[in-house]
């Protein structure tokens, strides 16, 4: 299952509501580090399909999110369990750091 687009009008059926972990990446398409982190998001929703949610929000496309979470820097990750925001990290992340993240 690849990343899903997270938008204000499905953010509480997919993040909120989800029956699983979310990792959420905050970006824009014009960030050299979110483009670094790309790959390893896809290969993290690839492989952990079963047991975890990857969701990518465009902070240009949504700044009420963006402004809901106080994101300043992108990338940010952002990590959902059971409609709660658990952990919260800036900047670009190595797949290992991630991992970790999700623990």
């Amino acid at each position: 299952m690849a990343e899903l687009k997270i938008t204000a009008a499905n953010f509480e059926n997919e993040v909120l509501h989800s029956d699983k972990p979310v990792l959420l990446d905050f970006y824009a398409d014009w960030c050299g580090p979110c483009k670094m982190l790309s790959p390893i998001l896809h290969e993290l929703a690839e492989e952990k399909s079963g047991a975890l949610k990857v969701g990518k929000i465009n902070v240009d496309e949504q700044p009420e999110l963006a402004s809901q979470f106080r994101v300043m820097s992108i990338p940010t990750l952002m990590v959902f369990k059971e409609g709660k925001n658990v952990k919260r990290d800036v900047g670009a992340k190595s797949k290992a750091e991630i991992l970790e993240m999700l623990k």
